[in-house]
């Protein structure tokens, strides 16, 4: 099982790569091994090849179980520690790096980004009509776990309304019950972006 949690993740990764979310050993990836405990890859991993060895164990507190050939977690795990603390269905976290997530934090107003009212917002869990959806955005503080306190400050008051959260000049993390649905989570935002952006050229309404 826990084989099969690292191979998810190295998919994953070699996809975001070949996408342009990943580049250098840019993101970070991780899923729940069991209720306190995550593998999260390692820090400076370029993310096209990732071995089995390219992931460390850490529980919700930080203190690292295992890792391989004396790895070090990523330099953001604790944005996911965050996460897995206040999200109880989140198993999966991905953390990437686009172009336009980072051009859609200027847009947003009072750390808040107004998502397009489309159709493929079902697919983050928001059924209605044209409905109005913030996402919210975080400042990108030099240290990070003033990112993740900030997160888990406004997670404990109420969760965002769609699985997925920016982070301003940095970078998009979603969440899902699995692989998958975090997966689908992140292309439905990173299509977001990317209508916003082109709105923004084409200086239509959202």
């Amino acid at each position: 099982m826990t084989e099969d949690l690292r191979q998810g993740l190295r998919g994953a990764a070699a996809d975001f790569y070949q996408r342009g979310w990943m580049l250098g050993t840019a993101g970070n990836l991780s899923a729940r091994s069991r209720a306190d405990r995550f593998w999260i890859t390692a820090s400076g991993r370029p993310k096209d090849r990732l071995t089995l060895e390219d992931f460390v164990e850490m529980d919700l507190t930080g203190q690292v179980h295992r890792a391989p050939d004396g790895r070090r977690p990523s330099a953001e795990a604790s944005i996911h520690q965050a996460i897995y603390r206040q999200v109880p269905d989140a198993q999966v976290i991905y953390h990437v790096h686009s172009v336009e997530a980072n051009l859609c934090g200027h847009f947003a107003v009072d750390g808040l980004l107004r998502l397009p009212s489309l159709e493929m917002l079902k697919g983050l869990g928001v059924a209605a009509a044209e409905p109005q959806v913030d996402l919210p955005v975080f400042p990108n503080f030099v240290e990070v776990p003033q990112i993740a306190a900030a997160m888990e400050r406004s997670f404990a008051q109420a969760l965002p309304p769609v699985p997925g959260a920016l982070i301003h000049l940095h970078g998009v993390t979603a969440w899902g019950r699995d692989g998958t649905a975090a997966r689908h989570h992140l292309e439905l935002l990173e299509y977001c972006f990317r209508y916003l952006v082109q709105a923004k050229l084409l200086a239509i309404g959202a």
